[in-house]
């Protein structure tokens, strides 16, 4: 009962936020990318090609707003914001004279109403895996949630293949981004752009900040961030990372699991951690209120060696510690993020900041 009045009162608040903002998405093209893994990096290319087609393009995403020339914040840990937020921005990118919107959806922005009035003109699924069941309860309930988008949306695209175009831009490297370029391009066809802008759009891709990001400081081995926060985005970057390594070379692995979370998920990271990498350390990962005792014995509850060190800048700091020239060394679960929470207090954070300080530290 509790749950159906805080949608019932999410509904209201989306509601009002839509009707005092004068329903603004209805003057755009609005598409919508939900999915478990891969909806940052398919928004970012939907985003890019539509610019590059010259079209006048907003963007919403996980990692922040763009309208123009100018970058918004959209908060700590944030990917749709709240109805009220949204639908002010919305506002915004309409009287700047936007045409289009590529809005990043989650199933919890689709649960409680956060999107709705978006008036989606493309909804994209790019896939749903294990994720979030500590909120929705089951699997099949955040698979219901997910599609909800595709209900909505007047173009839904759930069906694609991984593109047959030759790749060669290291931002997109690895097997699962073939398929996010396969979304981004079946939207890029319902609106006619050219394969000569779709093409040299993802040539020159620059990436997304936290996926895949590698930190290059001059250091004899290589070093990543990236987002990887579920089972099967972690087990995706750990399998084209070790594709890329020469022989007898190691993958460092520094990750953790987020406390007040998906409890589920943890021992599956753990498995997948020590199964694709060398070297394994476990971390804080904003634990919140839970003891690191209890997220550090879930992830390692199928037992095998790793290394814990608490401190995720001192983790970090062993992880470069222990590269070798050659080697790889890949951090996870926090990306582009700019904050990490202890108890209920979020305090600064960079994990690419964490890698140049630890590189700078140990690397000669």
């Amino acid at each position: 009962m509790e749950g159906r009045y805080k949608n019932f009162k999410h509904w209201l608040e989306a509601v009002w936020a839509v009707i005092i903002n004068g329903y603004p998405a209805r003057k755009l093209k609005v598409i919508g990318v939900t999915g478990t893994d891969g909806k940052t990096t398919t928004c970012h290319l939907i985003y890019e090609m539509l610019k590059a087609a010259g079209k006048k393009v907003a963007l919403v995403s996980t990692v922040a707003a763009y309208i123009g020339d100018e970058q918004i914040d959209t908060g700590f840990h944030v990917t749709t914001p709240d109805a009220k937020f949204l639908q002010l921005l919305i506002k915004r990118i309409v009287e700047t004279g936007m045409e289009y919107l590529v809005l990043e959806v989650t199933s919890h922005g689709l649960d409680q109403h956060r999107v709705l009035g978006c008036n989606f003109m493309v909804g994209v699924v790019t896939n749903i895996t294990h994720e979030h069941l500590d909120y929705h309860g089951s699997f099949a309930k955040y698979k219901a949630t997910k599609m909800k988008l595709l209900r909505m949306a007047k173009h839904p695209i759930f069906r694609y293949a991984k593109t047959r175009i030759k790749v060669t831009n290291p931002a997109l490297a690895g097997e699962y981004n073939k398929y996010n370029i396969g979304a981004a391009i079946a939207v890029a066809k319902i609106f006619n752009l050219q394969f000569s802008i779709i093409k040299k759009t993802i040539d020159n891709f620059a990436g997304v900040p936290g996926r895949m990001e590698e930190i290059k400081l001059g250091q004899p081995f290589r070093a990543i961030v990236d987002f990887a926060h579920t089972p099967n985005a972690l087990e995706q970057v750990l399998k084209t990372l070790s594709a890329q390594r020469s022989a007898h070379k190691k993958l460092i692995l520094a990750f953790g699991c987020a406390g007040l979370r998906d409890h589920t998920k943890r021992p599956m990271m753990g498995k997948i951690a020590r199964k694709l990498a060398d070297v394994v350390i476990v971390t804080a990962e904003d634990p919140r209120t839970e003891k690191l005792d209890d997220i550090y014995r879930q992830i390692t509850a199928v037992g095998g060696e790793v290394f814990r060190v608490d401190d995720r800048q001192l983790a970090i700091n062993k992880a470069v510690s222990l590269a070798k020239p050659g080697d790889i060394v890949v951090v996870t679960g926090k990306g582009h993020e700019k904050s990490m929470c202890f108890g209920t207090t979020e305090y600064p954070w960079s994990d690419r900041e964490a890698v140049i300080k630890a590189i700078g530290k140990y690397a000669n």
